[in-house]
């Protein structure tokens, strides 16, 4: 028999959750009390909190005929939350879940967000991160909160703000390939027919894979300023270049390259993938500056240079204007 939420109440569907969930190393108090309490190694706590929100983030039938799971969904909102602790220079310690779900909605989807929580902690490298609590409510749509914590490890944060002159731009992760994903998704071509390159578009939308290595690499390596690509290339560094005071010159031809691996799609589409490249988030890369001089680490770009000044991104000696995702102008 399939259950819905409205068939077990709130205490029977934690019952149901609960054993799903790894409680990491530190957790002094986990599940089950008002708040969870955690050891903080070294002091310092950084936090974060992000949201996926039915029919604003995601939808559960696209118009390509993709059904969306509830692993696919609780992979996705781990990932973007540990990207964000990420980007830091941070490593995670911790995630607090809050769902807000119509009555009707099955258990199995339930269960299913819960085991892509943990898989995504699991399978994207989150070393002693787990779940600790959380909290349900009942709505008309389904929405899904995490709250992240993470530890610097004696690290300095590293913030937008310290992009100086001569620094070098740089890309870990990947560009375009969520937001070709996504095209496909929301195109008229099916799920079921796509190529298996094609498929893989749609993973990176459905299951991202942030580089949780990187950050904490990019700190020891004396990033100057770091953030994720979470709304866009362009979009992004520009807020890289505002907080910085300064202008991120991004190299057309390099940028161009990370086009070359969505071409099948543009040309199902009738799309420039180079939009996609520039324009496009959710892979959630990390965009960073380094001193110059200084080694790349491992599994880092570069795509550009920082100079002085003017608050903007020039791409081809252009100045950049508007692109890349933001909730209220694009919802």
């Amino acid at each position: 028999m399939r259950h819905s939420v409205g068939d077990l109440g709130e205490s029977g569907l934690l019952k149901r959750i609960f054993p799903r969930l790894a409680l990491p190393e530190g957790t002094i108090v986990g599940p089950g009390d008002d708040a969870a309490v955690l050891a903080a190694p070294g002091g310092q706590v950084v936090l974060t909190i992000d949201s996926l929100v039915e029919n604003q983030d995601f939808r559960l039938t696209r118009p390509n005929g993709h059904v969306t799971s509830g692993f696919d969904v609780g992979w996705k909102a781990a990932a973007q939350n540990l990207s964000d602790i990420n980007s830091m220079g941070a490593r995670a310690t911790s995630l607090v879940v809050s769902l807000t779900l119509p009555a009707n909605t099955l258990v199995q989807w339930v269960e299913d967000l819960a085991d892509g929580v943990v898989a995504a902690i699991t399978q994207l490298g989150a070393v002693g991160c787990g779940v600790i609590g959380g909290d349900l409510g009942k709505g008309r749509d389904l929405a899904v909160t995490i709250a992240a914590t993470g530890t610097l490890d004696g690290r300095r944060a590293i913030l937008r703000s310290g992009a100086n002159p001569g620094d070098t731009v740089a890309i870990s992760g990947t560009l375009g390939r969520a937001a070709a994903g996504l095209s496909l998704m929301e195109s008229h071509h099916l799920s079921t027919g796509l190529t298996p390159g094609l498929t893989s578009l749609v993973n990176a939308q459905r299951r991202p894979q942030p580089p949780l290595a990187a950050g904490p690499a990019a700190a020891r390596a004396g990033a100057s300023a770091m953030l994720d690509v979470s709304d866009g290339l362009f979009r992004d560094a520009g807020r890289i270049a505002i907080a910085s005071s300064a202008t991120i010159d991004v190299d057309g031809e390099v940028v161009r390259s990370f086009a070359v691996p969505l071409q099948e799609a543009a040309d199902l589409l009738q799309a420039d993938p180079l939009e996609w490249v520039i324009s496009g988030g959710e892979d959630y890369g990390l965009l960073a500056t380094f001193p110059l001089g200084n080694e790349l680490p491992k599994g880092f770009r570069k795509i550009g240079t920082v100079s002085e000044g003017g608050s903007r991104v020039t791409f081809r000696g252009q100045d950049v204007v508007g692109g890349g995702w933001d909730h209220f102008a694009n919802g």
